[in-house]
């Protein structure tokens, strides 16, 4: 089953058991894939999908860490508990082992020119790992194994 259609079904089943906060958060997220639909003019993929769907998820981290910091606990729960029901969605993520020795293969591929540009290895590690893990935990090993 596609990731949109599963998308789709459980915005139904929580229209149906009426829970407030899931059905506001998936009907979001489906106004945001419609509008990507649009702005690129082509069916979307389950890439696509997970792609909008980890935007998201920045957002409201971003959002949350922000209501922390301005004494706001009560939105900053908001937010996470929004993440927690868009993370349901996505493929299960790499453990930080598992990126450690993809980080490995792809230096081991490379010059020591080319170690030394970060942004090209990121680049190389991010495609390998494809959707699979966080952009920010594949920098954080990229940085240790680098330094």
């Amino acid at each position: 089953m596609q990731l949109k259609e599963r998308i789709e079904q459980e915005f139904l089943k929580a229209f149906r058991a009426k829970q407030v906060m899931d059905l506001s958060v998936l009907r979001m997220l489906k106004s945001n894939l419609k509008n990507k639909e649009i702005e690129s003019k082509k069916e979307l993929t389950d890439d696509d999908v997970a792609a909008v769907l980890k935007t998201e998820i920045k957002k409201r981290k971003d959002s949350a860490d922000l209501f922390e910091k301005g004494g706001r606990p009560e939105l900053a729960k908001n937010e996470l508990d929004e993440i927690k029901v868009l993370e349901n969605f996505l493929p299960s993520q790499m453990s930080e082992d598992e990126i450690a020795k993809i980080v490995d293969e792809v230096l081991s591929t490379l010059s020591d020119e080319e170690k030394s540009n970060f942004g090209r290895v990121m680049g190389a590690v991010m495609q390998k790992v494809g959707g699979k893990a966080d952009g920010a935990i594949v920098k954080k090993v990229l940085e240790e194994k680098t330094k």
